[in-house]
């Protein structure tokens, strides 16, 4: 494997490296052929955000590492003020503003982490932001944001409804799009640069993608500094937009069902992400819904990182099961940890659904005796070997067993799928029936 270098150990001279990324830059010589945004665009937005975004950690994952095969580094960027790298666009963005812009004020369409770092950036900058989000955003998001001083209007079942009454209610402000907005692309590349900076061996940047902002911007810088670096996108399956914009040759719609990486579930790639990522991206892979939860939970366990759906895809791709597992063996590869933002009740299920893809948590059914003392038998048969009940009902009704006898359901933990199995075979040897329920994971668990 290659040598391992932690980020927070390197010590760069700033200015000395900015020196060196201007020496690399070379602008466009075709201006008919000139993308949306260019690599001048990231260096200018690197500068300029400084004053008010964390430069994040980019550590080492030993757990992660021995998982996947390869040399794995977080770029935390969940540990933004807000939650989300989303902050270093928007301040881009409004840091990029007119003066009459900015008395003006900027009105945005958001149900998250845009909203977030609008607002608390909006505040910071002294720029007034009016965020319309549908009616479905998170209490806690909308809370936040007025916290933030943002003007608040919930208006739309869905945020294409808050983006049209945007548009139409408020002409005289500014739009800024959370992932198509050519300064919001441009300050998502700093952290391509930062990444470069934290990790100069790095092999493979593997990326989450929804409207496809942060990919384009991370995409062009790095490219333009490191040629061979590649650059993997990563959507989740029930809405890979950037995929089938790739294969159209142009942004489609390509929403399938809501996805726990509520993040990314963007039906449409944004045209000015889509025409700058297209020319930098090495490829697109698409993750399940429970890759996606075991990456959680395996964030959450070994890294004591709590991330959101949309935060955890590149790390759900890597892992067992995932599309890229033991693709990068031996290489050092990134990935950008791009949210935090997840609520606590959404959370404790996706632990649940993590355990369960993971035989930690299983179901089964099994006939008692519905005599007093029958399923007192059973629980200890079950704590003899190990499993600890979270759940037992019984069933008197809808069941085909004797009169005698009661259908009983049982939901125990245990510590890994071995186990598992243990725990059901012990039940079989002292007599019982077990009815053993097929797991809904098995093509994603380990």
């Amino acid at each position: 494997m290659s040598t391992k270098v932690d980020g927070d150990s390197l010590d760069e001279d700033l200015a000395e490296y900015n020196q060196a990324v201007m020496a690399q830059y070379i602008a466009p010589k075709n201006d008919e052929d000139k993308p949306p945004v260019v690599f001048e665009d990231v260096i200018r937005a690197f500068y300029r955000i400084q004053s008010g975004v964390i430069r994040t950690p980019c550590t080492y994952s030993t757990v992660l590492s021995e998982l996947s095969g390869c040399n794995v580094y977080l770029k935390r960027d969940m540990q933004q003020i807000t939650g989300s790298f989303k902050e270093r666009g928007a301040r881009n963005a409004l840091l990029s503003l007119s003066e009459d812009e900015k008395m003006r004020g900027v009105i945005s369409a958001s149900a998250g982490n845009h909203a977030l770092a609008m607002a608390y950036h909006g505040r910071d900058l002294g720029v007034p932001v009016t965020v319309v989000m549908p009616h479905n955003a998170p209490i806690t998001k909308v809370s936040r944001c007025r916290t933030f001083g943002a003007n608040i209007i919930l208006h739309g079942e869905h945020i294409g409804e808050a983006r049209e009454y945007a548009y139409a209610e408020h002409p005289d402000k500014k739009y800024i799009n959370g992932y198509n907005d050519a300064e919001i692309v441009a300050g998502a590349g700093s952290m391509g640069i930062e990444i470069l900076e934290q990790v100069p061996n790095v092999d493979v940047i593997v990326c989450p993608v929804g409207g496809a902002g942060l990919i384009a911007g991370l995409a062009l810088a790095v490219k333009t500094l490191r040629p061979t670096v590649e650059v993997h996108g990563v959507e989740p399956a029930n809405c890979a937009s950037y995929k089938a914009a790739l294969e159209a040759g142009f942004p489609v719609d390509a929403f399938k069902a809501g996805t726990l990486a509520d993040g990314l579930a963007v039906p449409v790639v944004g045209d000015i992400s889509f025409e700058v990522a297209r020319r930098h991206v090495n490829d697109t892979h698409n993750v399940t819904e429970m890759n996606i939860a075991i990456a959680i939970l395996r964030l959450l366990e070994h890294e004591k990182a709590i991330c959101e759906g949309g935060g955890a895809a590149g790390v759900a791709a890597i892992l067992p099961k995932g599309p890229l597992y033991s693709k990068f063996k031996g290489k050092n590869v990134v990935i950008p940890l791009c949210g935090g933002n997840i609520d606590t009740t959404t959370l404790g299920r996706v632990i649940d659904r993590g355990l369960a893809a993971d035989s930690r948590l299983i179901r089964f059914g099994v006939t008692v005796s519905d005599r007093p003392g029958g399923i007192a038998v059973l629980t200890k048969i079950i704590a003899d070997a190990g499993g600890s009940i979270k759940d037992i009902y019984h069933e008197r009704a809808w069941t085909k067993t004797r009169m005698d006898e009661v259908s009983v359901r049982c939901v125990i933990e245990t510590v890994d799928k071995e186990h598992a199995d243990q725990v059901l075979t012990y039940v079989e040897e002292q007599g019982y029936k077990v009815e053993r329920t097929t797991s809904l994971y098995e093509d994603v668990a380990e």
